[in-house]
């Protein structure tokens, strides 16, 4: 069995509700959490009957009982990591071929900073982890009737470097580790940035934001 994971190109929803146990607002995040039944751009296909039985699986054993964390990026492994914990999935089922979920977004670390960046416009997305088998057909790698899910993550968005610069230039205050992305740094990148020549652009957002992502 090798450690799978995939990524969602689908638009997340970010929202927040009233707590009517607290009466505090939770943060929360719903969409499209998994597909089947097509080859993604891995060249993976999930049958919609295997991902079925992993997701009521998931569902009535964590889910239902409140344990179904996940992680802001993805670890090496299928292991959950409590302290890179970001959110707890509330809600998991299908509608045709996808896998529509929602997210309670957790006042952990790793929940403030998913919260921060979502408030300062970037764009994350979520990417399913899980452990299975594959055997190729039809010039596609199909996931076997072995498969695990593990959980569901919040990693980068492919375009969320863009939108996490723009911010750094709007003066967005970015959550880091337990408080609030520090001056200096912000002032680094905002240097780097004005440095960069208009062809660097690019690589110098990407190379920022993934320096940015290192320190969580």
């Amino acid at each position: 069995m090798k450690l799978i994971t995939e990524y969602v190109e689908e638009n997340l929803s970010y929202f927040t509700e009233d707590s009517k146990e607290s009466g505090n607002r939770n943060t929360f995040i719903e969409g499209i959490f998994m597909q089947t039944e097509a080859k993604n751009r891995n060249g993976r296909m999930y049958p919609k009957k295997i991902m079925e039985s992993a997701v009521h699986k998931y569902v009535e054993e964590q889910v239902s009982k409140g344990r179904a964390v996940g992680e802001l990026n993805h670890p090496n492994g299928p292991t959950i990591n409590l302290d890179k914990v970001s959110h707890r999935i509330t809600d998991l089922k299908f509608e045709g071929n996808d896998v529509v979920g929602k997210a309670l977004v957790l006042n952990t670390p790793m929940g403030k900073i998913v919260k921060g960046l979502m408030e300062g416009g970037v764009q994350l997305g979520v990417s399913s982890r899980g452990m299975g088998s594959i055997e190729n057909k039809n010039s596609m790698s199909v996931v076997k009737d072995d498969f695990h899910l593990a959980t569901i993550d919040i990693v980068q968005d492919p375009s969320a470097h863009n939108a996490f610069v723009n911010g750094i230039m709007e003066g967005v205050d970015w959550v880091w580790d337990n408080g609030i992305l520090k001056a200096q740094q912000i002032e680094k990148y905002e240097t780097e940035i004005r440095r960069t020549k208009a062809k660097d652009l690019e690589e110098m957002q990407s190379k920022m934001f993934q320096d940015f992502l290192s320190k969580l």
